[in-house]
């Protein structure tokens, strides 16, 4: 990878977006590697957790405007529809997603971010919806996730006029989960990167399933798709192992299967 650094570790798959030079501006073979590193932790059972982050201090401060691969110079919607690609892979990751956020995330790299399922900022993070401010419209899902994170008025705000806001008005506005110190970041996403990659891959899969359609679903449907994911947990030897372990007093230990 020429713009990642990938590390896996106790089912931890944790990516590095790894341009600090351009605060981890996002190019067209950033763009490509990270969507091929989405689809390959997708397929790997090994992986039970994707940690999403940036290099040097940032998250990552949007797409990158001076690549001569980019939409800006000229290869327009063949462009656009990779990015496109990419959040679409990030949101297929069936393993919970948690975004760790320092410093800056902007344009399509904050719309990365809100696109996982958890999303953990320091205390010195900003976020912005920075399109207008370039004369652009939202992309990478901006306009799909931002109004499920903070409903359809505060989305327009955000995206109309491109401010930049605080890793404290992200937790007031619901975008994030949790702001830490600068110091503490490391240690709370590890804490539930562990926690996670502890737990049952095949429930928290259908979890996330679950809550991505949720919204879309009538009640009925959401029903239906609750009994079809419990049944193939009750059929699951991961579920038996869970009540072998609360029979025996001990933590279980989950395969996946």
């Amino acid at each position: 990878m020429e713009t990642l650094v990938v590390e896996r570790q106790d089912g931890v798959v944790t990516v590095t977006m790894n341009r600090p030079e351009k605060k981890n501006a996002v190019s067209a073979t950033m763009t490509a590697e990270l969507t091929s590193v989405f689809r390959e932790i997708a397929l790997t059972r090994e992986d039970r957790v994707l940690v999403l982050t940036g290099a040097g201090g940032d998250f990552s401060s949007g797409a990158d405007l001076t690549d001569s691969a980019g939409a800006v110079s000229g290869s327009g919607l063949h462009y656009m529809r990779r990015i496109s690609d990419l959040a679409l892979a990030l949101h297929a990751v069936p393993q919970p997603a948690i975004a760790k956020v320092p410093g800056v995330a902007a344009g399509m790299s904050a719309n990365l971010a809100f696109l996982c399922d958890l999303v953990v900022a320091s205390q010195d993070a900003r976020f912005s919806e920075i399109f207008t401010r370039r004369g652009l419209s939202l992309d990478c899902g901006g306009s799909w996730v931002l109004p499920r994170r903070v409903g359809l008025h505060k989305a327009f705000e955000l995206a109309y006029f491109a401010d930049v806001i605080s890793a404290a008005e992200a937790l007031e506005f619901g975008l994030v989960n949790r702001v830490v110190p600068a110091g503490e970041l490391d240690k709370t996403v590890d804490d539930w990167a562990s926690r996670l990659a502890a737990g049952p891959p095949l429930a928290l899969s259908m979890i996330k399933a679950q809550l991505n359609v949720g919204a879309e679903s009538s009640l009925a449907q959401a029903l239906e798709h609750e009994a079809t994911s419990q049944t193939v947990n009750f059929n699951s030897a991961d579920t038996a192992e869970a009540m072998m372990a609360f029979v025996q007093k001990r933590e279980p230990k989950f395969e996946g299967r």
